[in-house]
């Protein structure tokens, strides 16, 4: 299994939400800009999540995007799944036809890290992660760099943000 940057990005940005939309919607290009995610990319990303379910979009001045559920009913497996990526280790995406059409040697092996794997990541909320102080820190981080982004753009006239 692989996980990609579909992946990866899907997690960071819902996790980003979830820390960020606790007092207002957030816009896709404010966590652009804090996770350095192309706004492009987001915008796709976003689409998907939205239509599992997971993120609602908020319009009007002020608006933005929020969760569509609590983050103690969200977990990082199902995140990861809403984007269209596999949590499976096996060459054949678990159909058992990995070799002339019926399960390999090391089929087994695979099917059950893949379980693991899903398991693991189905115990882990975006709560979970919320509550850990070392995000807390690179989240306000973040925000305090993405701030100075902003400031030097109004002075220079140049955009910083991800393409």
């Amino acid at each position: 299994m692989r996980l990609t940057t579909k992946g990866r990005y899907a997690v960071t940005a819902m996790l980003d939400l979830a820390f960020h939309s606790q007092k207002a919607p957030v816009t896709l290009t404010d966590i652009a800009t804090r996770q350095t995610i192309s706004l492009s990319y987001l915008e796709q990303l976003f689409a998907r999540l939205r239509r599992a379910g997971m993120v609602k979009g908020v319009r009007g001045p002020g608006g933005g995007y929020t969760l569509a559920n609590t983050a103690n009913s969200i977990n990082i497996a199902d995140i990861i799944i809403a984007v269209d990526e596999q949590l499976d280790a096996t060459k054949c995406g678990g159909e058992g036809n990995c070799q002339n059409h019926k399960a390999c040697l090391t089929h087994d092996l695979w099917m059950g890290l893949s379980e693991q794997i899903r398991d693991y990541l189905k115990g882990i909320t975006l709560a979970d992660l919320l509550e850990k102080h070392q995000i807390q820190e690179i989240a306000r981080r973040q925000e305090q760099d993405a701030q100075h982004v902003i400031e030097f753009q109004l002075q220079t006239g140049i955009s910083a943000y991800p393409k």
